[in-house]
């Protein structure tokens, strides 16, 4: 990727590029005033020196890669995207090599999957698999290959390093939400914060980065158009775009929100210490509020506050596609495989009922 260099009279622009056998080169693209100057000037090298350096048709698949996610994903993606893109370039250039990506067969990249699921996790692997199933797919539009080979490819993974979560009942639910709310305290926000994942399903970084600005108390609404870096602590973009959503939130919610008005911060949960609770904050809090009621679930966090919510709302019979609208995914595809197990409970459940019903007829 392009970048620059601050000297003493300006910016250096600098530009990024792989040869034919995926060797990384850097040239410079001069001297400017304006970092934003050389930034462009990076860019546009980037470009010329993609076009006049590829021939596509004798291209690596690491080559391949690594222009795919320069034009089409990291102008998108947050860093914690980018870096997981480059841990998936890094496995296919230590597998593949040179390799051209014209040479590449389906029992090659099976391979490849065997290989790497060998030592990690199954959601390790599926993205790694999804990553390359979208390159490969520009790879055919690119007229550089005629046959997707990672079609009908079998995830391999290693079963040991699944993370099993014990979530909460609906009964386990209220009692958690009641002792959430029985102490809550404006000068503490880490309460407030778990009791709105309950109630919105929103991700961690999400409630991180609310402001005043994004709840609406007339018409009952959190509007979602950012999220939090609570390394850097500062505003990011969402997770994707369609994160970015309004959903419908309750009038207790609300009410209890409105106490943080007091803090006098644009933030809602800044606490008393002028900071945003971290991931390590909220987890503390949550677990000893769990302890304080009694509740033990293995692997329990914060995020899995997200999943609860999910699964109350298909417990009350609500569509599954105005569950995925509320959660920001893409499309109800992705609903359905990361709540799958769900869902599939509350199907057993509606056949026993549909079952006794035509009993009635």
């Amino acid at each position: 990727m392009s970048y620059t260099k601050k000297v003493s009279k300006g910016y250096y622009g600098y530009a990024t590029y792989y040869d034919k056998h995926g060797k990384r080169h850097v040239k410079s693209a001069g001297l400017f005033k304006l970092k934003r100057q050389a930034q462009q000037a990076g860019n546009d090298l980037e470009k010329e020196l993609d076009q006049r350096n590829m021939d596509l048709q004798d291209i690596t698949l690491f080559a391949y890669y690594e222009r795919w996610f320069k034009l089409y994903k990291q102008p998108n993606i947050t860093d914690v995207t980018k870096n997981r893109y480059k841990v998936i370039g890094k496995a296919i250039q230590d597998y593949f090599d040179v390799t051209k990506l014209v040479n590449i067969r389906r029992s090659d990249y099976q391979g490849f999957i065997n290989w790497y699921g060998a030592d990690h996790a199954r959601d390790s692997v599926t993205k790694l698999n999804g990553a390359l199933r979208s390159c490969v797919s520009y790879a055919i539009d690119d007229d550089i290959i005629t046959k997707d080979f990672t079609h009908n490819v079998q995830i391999v993974y290693d079963r040991s390093r699944k993370v099993n979560v014990e979530y909460l009942t609906n009964a386990e639910l209220v009692r958690l939400k009641d002792a959430v709310v029985q102490h809550l305290n404006p000068l503490s926000t880490s309460r407030y914060m778990i009791l709105t994942a309950i109630y919105t399903g929103m991700r961690k970084a999400e409630v991180q980065a609310l402001t005043w600005k994004d709840i609406d108390f007339l018409h009952s609404t959190i509007t979602i158009n950012k999220s939090w870096d609570e390394i850097k602590k500062a505003f990011k973009p969402t997770k994707t775009s369609t994160s970015n959503r309004t959903i419908k939130v309750n009038r207790e919610l609300l009410k209890r929100l409105a106490d943080l008005k007091a803090n006098g911060s644009t933030l809602v949960f800044m606490n008393g210490l002028g900071t945003v609770p971290t991931s390590t904050a909220l987890n503390k809090c949550l677990h000893r509020i769990m302890n304080h009621v009694g509740i033990k679930k293995q692997n329990f966090t914060f995020y899995s506050l997200r999943h609860v919510h999910v699964a109350y709302l298909i417990g009350q019979g609500v569509d599954v596609y105005a569950i995925s609208k509320r959660l920001g995914h893409s499309n109800i595809t992705t609903t359905l495989r990361v709540y799958s197990y769900l869902i599939d409970e509350y199907k057993a459940k509606n056949d026993t009922l549909i079952i006794s019903k035509l009993a009635d007829l």
